[in-house]
């Protein structure tokens, strides 16, 4: 059982997170600025490897090795060789018998989409009111901001952990998850996990699993003169997402046997995101293909619901003759995860709420979210009790995203209260 923090132990943490606040938004408005599409995380990798360095941290660098990883049950399909990004990994150890714990979060970020839209620019990273702005402000390097400082602030008031910590910095969250399986790959384990993803200061102690797809469909391409000879793949292809938004509506009827998941609208989820066809303007298209995702419930094998997917597209033709030459073809482009459930009354949860009490003056409130979390990966294949809970934002992969600065501060101190706790402290 966590120990009770002094109510002078308490007091010195809060305080040192009041006194570095203006430095913790600082270091975020550095880190939005540090461009980190996928691919493309090496330069905030390296602001973060710089940090913890700087704080005495044992810090460590490591690539994501899918040759290695491929054969593990953490890994998702990847569609690039992540040669050009890296993993980071700062450790804080101890002599002692405290429990030991991981601060994860990923630095990647979804593109933009056209920033002329953004009030300001994607990654000017403007502070307006109370309010931080800038692609992956919210999703999610706010909450690696305050993990580092939590620690500071622990450490600030005169304190040590009397157990081992690892601050993690990982990338291709977005898409995969195999920043995070690289990890477990390389053995990261602890007596608990925190990850603070933007939750508006909720615990969730439920996620979806998630599938993504890649499907492209077939045409007969023709002159506009004569369309009836031809088939439009453009055309094909939104025939096959109707049958998927059919296949959504299935998945969702299901969620009445998943507690929890009966209050949400649409935990399925079908989400097509990109989509590509054609050849020629005056041309029958021969070509289409788009990306997406579904969703599906905690305790379901993907490889199931992978397999009611690959189902349905080869019946498509005996459903809709419009369909029969269309040959769709199916490729897994990224997450292929189960959903995670976190039990109620865990250790870890019970610290959390204790410590959110004590900063936000309220009871912690527990949610599901209908997405990938990276806490999947520690929950369903290493069995650690995984938390995510993380500040208040506005438009997380969309235009303006923003982070609430004053619920940040709210949450550095619950993480630094939680960890000092978790992990028991002692004066230096």
């Amino acid at each position: 059982m966590s120990q009770p923090l002094s109510k002078e132990a308490v007091s010195a943490i809060s305080a040192a997170v009041d006194t570095a606040f203006e430095n913790e938004i600082a270091f975020l408005q550095e880190i939005v600025r540090a461009k980190s599409l996928r691919g493309e995380e090496a330069g905030v990798q390296r602001i973060v490897a710089d940090a913890l360095r700087s704080r005495d941290y044992d810090v460590e660098t490591y690539p994501v090795d899918v040759a290695s990883l491929r054969s593990h049950p953490a890994f998702s399909p990847a569609t690039i060789d992540y040669k050009d990004t890296f993993n980071v990994s700062g450790r804080k150890t101890s002599k002692t018998s405290g429990r030991s714990l991981i601060l994860n979060a990923h630095v990647d970020v979804v593109p933009s989409a056209n920033p002329v839209s953004w009030t300001h620019p994607p990654f000017a990273a403007v502070r307006e009111g109370d309010w931080l702005f800038g692609r992956g402000a919210g999703d999610m390097k706010a909450g690696l901001a305050a993990n580092l400082f939590a620690v500071d602030a622990i450490e600030a008031a005169g304190y040590s952990l009397q157990g081992p910590l690892e601050f993690q910095s990982v990338v291709d969250e977005e898409v995969t998850g195999n920043g995070t399986a690289a990890a477990i790959l390389r053995g990261a384990t602890a007596d608990a996990v925190l990850i603070p993803e933007p939750t508006d200061e909720d615990v969730i102690y439920a996620n979806s699993g998630v599938i993504k797809f890649k499907i492209s469909v077939q045409g007969v391409p023709a002159h506009p003169r004569e369309p009836e000879s031809g088939l439009s793949a453009i055309e094909a292809a939104f025939l096959v997402i109707n049958e998927m938004k059919a296949l959504e509506a299935r998945w969702n009827e299901e969620k009445t046997g998943h507690p929890g998941f009966a209050d949400l609208r649409n935990p399925a989820s079908l989400n097509i995101g990109t989509i590509n066809g054609g050849e020629w303007p005056s041309s029958i298209p021969f070509e289409c293909t788009f990306e997406g995702r579904i969703g599906f419930y905690p305790g379901d094998a993907p490889q199931d619901r992978m397999a009611g997917l690959e189902d349905m597209l080869k019946i498509l033709g005996a459903k809709d003759p419009r369909l029969e030459k269309a040959n769709p073809k199916l490729e897994w482009v990224g997450t292929c995860q189960p959903g995670y459930l976190l039990a109620e009354g865990c250790d870890a949860e019970n610290t959390l709420a204790e410590a959110h009490q004590i900063t936000s003056g309220a009871a912690l409130k527990r949610s599901i979210m209908a997405c990938y979390l990276d806490a999947a990966l520690y929950m369903n294949h290493c069995g650690i009790p995984s938390l995510t809970y993380g500040p208040l934002t506005k438009n997380i992969h969309g235009i303006d995203e923003c982070v609430n600065l004053p619920s940040l501060k709210r949450v550095t101190k619950t993480i630094a209260l939680f960890t000092a706790r978790w992990c028991g402290i002692a004066p230096r």
